[in-house]
């Protein structure tokens, strides 16, 4: 199951992403927020986090105006690797190589018709297992 939560900066592009699960038949649950009245974005990093510490959600989707803020907020939580991503490359990238478990996305920097390549890039590429990427996600770890 996939976590989703947003601030009101990502509540549109949010929507959009919903559109894109449901087409797929991929399970989700919505954290919030529910409308583009302002709230604020820890809340929601916080739950959805939670989420995925608990084994509730295998990983998550992350939207704020720019998701530089609902990142930062997200990574300070033990065990949670959100990665800003703005292209597929760097999408695939962070799930090969940093076994990403939340992926942020801008609201106001990525359109639709992007963020919804980059979703369906970071569902879909698996973790590598390579001995130096492990290595790499345990000192970030420690």
């Amino acid at each position: 199951m996939i976590a989703l939560g947003c601030d009101h900066g990502g509540y549109e592009l949010k929507q959009e992403i919903i559109k894109y699960l449901e087409e797929k038949n991929i399970p989700y649950k919505d954290f919030g927020c529910h409308s583009t009245e302002a709230v604020d974005y820890p809340i929601y990093a916080r739950m959805v986090g939670k989420a995925i510490q608990t084994g509730e959600c295998e990983k998550g989707i992350l939207i704020c105006g720019t998701g530089i803020g609902i990142s930062i907020a997200a990574n300070k939580m033990k065990g949670i690797r959100a990665a800003l991503c703005t292209d597929c490359f760097c999408a695939e990238a962070t799930r090969e190589h940093n076994d990403a478990n939340i992926l942020a996305l801008g609201g106001r920097v990525v359109g639709p018709g992007l963020a919804v390549k980059i979703v369906d890039t970071f569902l879909n590429t698996e973790f590598s297992h390579a001995e130096r990427h492990q290595k790499r996600i345990d000192l970030i770890e420690e």
